[in-house]
């Protein structure tokens, strides 16, 4: 009896333990260099793709294509809550266990498990299936979107990489982001969307609107004339591309204002760059996280190119700033 008490006695202290312990210190912004990732990107993206594409056909029609986007979870990428006839649909990518997951509101669930040359193709048809199992028949234009691939996502055996490793850091890159971006989205009493991923470029943006319309160009593509119907600043992350070979910070003003690229930025390692004519504001991730504190230096960021657009293009920048709850 004595022995069993103290294993007892241990066994409570252990699980005590497990309860107070200090989590473990992440990165919040660990490395992301493009080329060590760059083919586990290019699947990742494709299978994002498919999942954007379910949103897009069945959520309702919002402004500004916000019914195409997907949002950071606690452990991936979500569609959120979608309906569909009498009940709901979400599908949620998750990066801890790698696992695709399909839920209903009914309980009936179906999980797709990521892994190493799980191909595009295959991808698509098990994605396919689980939506018949779940009851949810739903017809895409099954092909990607703005993307350098060009294949039919049923016949897509090109690509197959996915490094668990290399989905899980820039995850945790993209939870650090989304918190910084949803702090700053705070301080702007404007229209604001919500903090989302665009899934045809990869970006997770956040976008402050004046509440003034522009003229629409009648030759813009369908997707540009609601996404740029109203003047906007917008800031992102995105984790680099064919273009731009390096994970980077950027914001822009549209309509760009006269003298734009002449505004000071922070971080001094902040620069502005020409991007189809307008100026864009850069940070090098890479570059941010050698600082001592990234974090900070990213707001401070965002602030800058928010300050230098909203001046030039004259939004009454006083009546939109959000004061402290110490100065109400």
């Amino acid at each position: 009896m004595p022995s069993t008490n103290v294993q007892q006695g241990q066994t409570t202290k252990t699980a005590m333990a497990s309860l107070t312990a200090t989590p473990p210190v992440l990165d919040e912004f660990p490395p992301l260099p493009l080329e060590e990732w760059e083919s586990t990107k290019y699947t990742l993206h494709l299978y994002l793709q498919i999942i954007g594409k379910i949103r897009l056909k069945l959520m309702p029609r919002r402004n500004h294509w916000w019914n195409a986007t997907l949002y950071v979870t606690s452990r991936g990428l979500s569609t959120s809550p979608m309906p569909y006839k009498f009940y709901t649909l979400e599908c949620e990518l998750d990066f801890i266990d790698h696992q695709l997951h399909l839920r209903t509101n009914t309980s009936a669930s179906e999980s797709i498990t990521l892994q190493d040359g799980l191909s595009v193709a295959e991808y698509y048809t098990q994605v396919m299936k689980a939506l018949e199992v779940l009851g949810v028949h739903v017809e895409l234009l099954a092909k990607p979107y703005d993307n350098k691939s060009t294949i039919p996502f049923a016949q897509d055996h090109t690509h197959a990489t996915y490094n668990q490793e290399q989905v899980h850091r820039y995850w945790r890159v993209l939870v650090t982001v989304d918190q910084v971006l949803k702090e700053f989205s705070g301080r702007f009493y404007g229209k604001t969307c919500p903090v989302h991923l665009y899934w045809h470029h990869l970006d997770l943006t956040v976008t402050r609107f004046s509440g003034k319309q522009v003229p629409i160009n009648p030759e813009a593509s369908i997707v540009e004339k609601d996404a740029y119907s109203h003047e906007v600043i917008s800031f992102g992350f995105w984790p680099g591309d064919d273009q731009v070979r390096f994970p980077a910070f950027y914001s822009y003003t549209y309509p760009a204002p006269k003298g734009l690229d002449q505004q000071p930025l922070q971080p001094k390692q902040a620069s502005w760059v020409d991007s189809n004519g307008s100026p864009m504001a850069i940070l090098n991730y890479e570059e941010l996280r050698e600082l001592d504190n990234p974090r900070q230096a990213l707001l401070d960021f965002l602030e800058s190119a928010y300050q230098a657009g909203a001046q030039l293009a004259q939004w009454p920048v006083q009546e939109l700033t959000v004061k402290p709850l110490e100065a109400l």
